[in-house]
C-alpha cells in the first residue's frame, strides 16, 4: 500500500509541477488530429469535409509566458455541396506554415492560447461529382491563401523534457481561393489534435 501511495504521489508531482521556461527554450511538437473544413462565400456555404491533419510545430520561448510558434502542417480543406440530384466535392490539400504568438497561462503554464497568420500553399486539388473526378478545373483554385489561425491547448507534463499536448485549432481564410473574378470563396474550419512535446 505504501508503494502505491508513493507511486501516486510521484505521478501527481509530475503532472502538477510548474512548466516555466527560460528565454531561448525550444520545444518541438509532432502532432496529428481530426479536422473539418468548409468553403464560405457571399452566396452560399458548403457542408464540412472531414479529414486528417498532421505536421510538426516548434515553440521558441521569450520568457515563461510567451513563445513564437511556427511549423509545417498538412491540411485537408474544401467542402461538399449536395443538391437535389448531385453531390459535388472540393478536396483541397494545403501545406500551411502557421506563424503564431503563443501565450502560456495558468499557475503551472500548462495552458496555451495561440493566434496569428497562416500562409498556405495548395499541393493538390480534386473535384468530384457523385464520386467521379471532374477535369478542366485545375486553374479554378489559387495556389496560395492566407488565413487567421487561433487555438487553445493543454500540455500534460510527463517528464521535464517531454509532455503531451491536446489542443483545438481554428482557421479562417482571409484571401479568396477562387480564381473566378467577382466570386469570393474562403476556407474555414477547425481541428482537434494530440501531439508529443519534446524540449530540446
Amino acid at each position: 500500500m505504501k508503494k502505491f501511495v508513493l507511486l501516486v504521489t510521484l505521478v501527481s508531482i509530475g503532472f502538477t509541477n510548474a512548466q516555466t521556461k527560460k528565454k531561448g527554450t525550444i520545444e518541438i511538437t509532432p502532432k496529428i488530429g481530426a479536422s473539418s473544413f468548409y468553403e464560405n462565400s457571399e452566396y452560399d456555404s458548403t457542408k464540412y469535409n472531414s479529414g486528417v491533419q498532421f505536421g510538426v510545430t516548434s515553440d521558441y520561448y521569450f520568457n515563461d509566458r510567451w513563445s513564437l510558434r511556427s511549423g509545417l502542417i498538412f491540411d485537408k480543406m474544401g467542402g461538399t455541396n449536395i443538391d437535389a440530384e448531385d453531390k459535388y466535392e472540393d478536396k483541397l490539400n494545403y501545406l500551411s506554415i502557421p506563424i503564431n504568438a503563443n501565450w502560456h497561462f495558468g499557475s503551472t503554464r500548462k495552458w496555451n492560447l495561440n493566434f496569428g497568420l497562416s500562409p498556405s500553399f495548395l499541393t493538390k486539388a480534386d473535384f468530384l461529382k457523385n464520386g467521379q473526378s471532374q477535369t478542366g478545373l485545375d486553374n479554378s483554385i489559387k495556389s496560395f491563401q492566407l488565413g487567421f489561425t487561433y487555438g487553445i491547448g493543454y500540455k500534460i507534463g510527463i517528464t521535464e523534457k517531454f509532455g503531451i499536448l491536446i489542443d483545438a485549432q481554428f482557421f479562417n481564410g482571409l484571401t479568396s481561393i477562387n480564381n473566378i473574378i467577382g466570386v469570393r470563396v474562403l476556407n474555414a474550419g477547425y481541428s482537434y489534435n494530440i501531439g508529443g512535446v519534446i524540449q530540446l
